[in-house]
């Protein structure tokens, strides 16, 4: 199969699909999430099947702990792929809204609406969960999409594309609403990359190296979503055993994920107290620490962090500590290693809660609360499409408005410049 081609032919599909569904009404776009839910849930077990190929083949060929974890499909996680597509059918279509409108002197109407982006191109690895997000939010914002899933989870995204494709068809969205490219080989990545009058979008899912082998290589417009490096930072007033658990919670409850804390930094007024006790509940989970010198003095077990080890995203069940002075230094820290995702502070200060706020650049900024909060649902947007980390049109989680566009709409009576 020819990788150029088989691409161009599925987005020649989503191009003609996109007309249509520009302009389709908001109950054939909610009854297709639904029928693509219910399908989900009466497939369950053609899912499972092929996803256990994945798994196997995934074992075999060595993947990590994380990207299996990733890449791991049951039937809690089929349900709540279902739930997602139905809670996206709840949330207000957004095409069509009117996000302004004004008269000028000359009594034109001049108004500003929200519309479609187009085709979107999303290119991922490991979780066959994004097929289900991806389509549904897409299919809701009037966009076609065409999914380029990784090699690792080829048979679970086949499966998946097909019975959402289907269904969505069958309650009425055009043919090509939702393609998946067969190809796994990096051929058929670059030329959606460079899909320019085809794909109106481009947005990478994945680790640091596919997003910015994206970023670089594409001429067709990219959304980043970003690599999480994600610091939470203790600071001295902080409530301690709060903390521990906000702590726990960030690094231990799904590690695997892009909002996982992956750096601690401590003040050094309460580490002695604090760092034991933090010490001992991590090596209970099963938590590596590496730490600065002022760390392994009082937590021993903790290995020699390095330089490399502030900047690592380690989507996994390790934790690089650092002792620091100041909140200064904290935030010196996070200005230099940080990706821009997801920072927290843990204080009872005010006035410190307030700074790490106004001069932390990051798509999220917590004050007492777990990194773990940067995500879609748990924003109220239904699923998500990713988390943007870029400046430009959309940043942080990606939800329904943040796959549309604007157009200017102009009501004249014959007037002329």
């Amino acid at each position: 199969m020819d990788a150029k081609q088989h691409v161009i032919d599925k987005a020649i599909l989503a191009k003609e699909a996109v007309r249509k569904l520009a302009i389709i009404d908001t109950n054939t776009k909610n009854k297709a999430l639904y029928a693509m839910a219910d399908a989900l849930i009466e497939n369950m077990d053609v899912i499972l099947e092929a996803n256990s190929k994945d798994m196997q083949n995934g074992k075999e060929k060595g993947l990590t702990k994380a990207l299996l974890d990733r890449l791991l499909l049951d039937e809690k996680r089929i349900n709540s792929m279902a739930e997602g597509l139905r809670e996206i059918a709840f949330l207000d279509d957004p095409i069509g809204e009117v996000v302004k409108m004004w008269k000028r002197p000359n009594n034109l109407k001049i108004g500003q609406v929200r519309v479609p982006l187009g085709v979107i191109g999303i290119i991922y690895e490991a979780r066959p969960n994004v097929t289900v997000d991806a389509a549904g939010l897409c299919i809701k914002a009037g966009n076609a999409v065409i999914l380029r899933g990784g090699s690792e989870a080829i048979n679970s995204n086949t499966a998946v594309a097909k019975i959402i494709s289907d269904a969505a068809e069958k309650a009425g969205l055009p043919k090509g609403s939702i393609n998946l490219i067969e190809i796994t080989d990096r051929e058929a990545a670059n030329v959606m990359m460079k899909a320019n009058g085809y794909i109106d979008v481009l947005i990478p899912r994945g680790g640091a190296g596919l997003i910015n082998a994206v970023v670089k290589n594409a001429t067709v417009p990219v959304i980043e979503t970003g690599v999480g490096n994600c610091h939470i930072y203790v600071d001295e007033s902080a409530d301690m055993d709060n903390a521990i658990d906000i702590i726990i919670n960030a690094k231990t409850q799904r590690p695997a994920v892009c909002n996982a804390m992956e750096t601690l930094l401590v003040h050094k007024n309460i580490a002695e107290e604090f760092l034991p006790k933090l010490g001992e509940k991590l090596d209970s989970m099963g938590v590596e620490i590496r730490g600065c010198s002022a760390t392994q003095n009082i937590i021993k077990s903790a290995k020699q962090a390095t330089e490399e080890d502030w900047s690592t995203e380690y989507l996994d069940l390790i934790l690089a500590i650092k002792v620091v002075d100041t909140i200064d230094e904290a935030l010196e820290h996070i200005y230099k290693y940080g990706t821009k995702h997801s920072e927290a502070i843990l204080t009872n200060n005010y006035e410190n809660s307030q700074r790490f706020l106004n001069e932390v650049d990051a798509a999220a900024v917590y004050i007492n609360a777990s990194t773990r909060f940067t995500d879609g649902s748990e924003f109220g947007f239904g699923a998500e499409i990713g988390i943007s980390t870029q400046k430009l049109h959309a940043r942080g989680p990606m939800g329904l408005k943040e796959l549309t566009t604007t157009k200017y709409i102009i009501y004249g009576e014959g007037q002329t410049r």
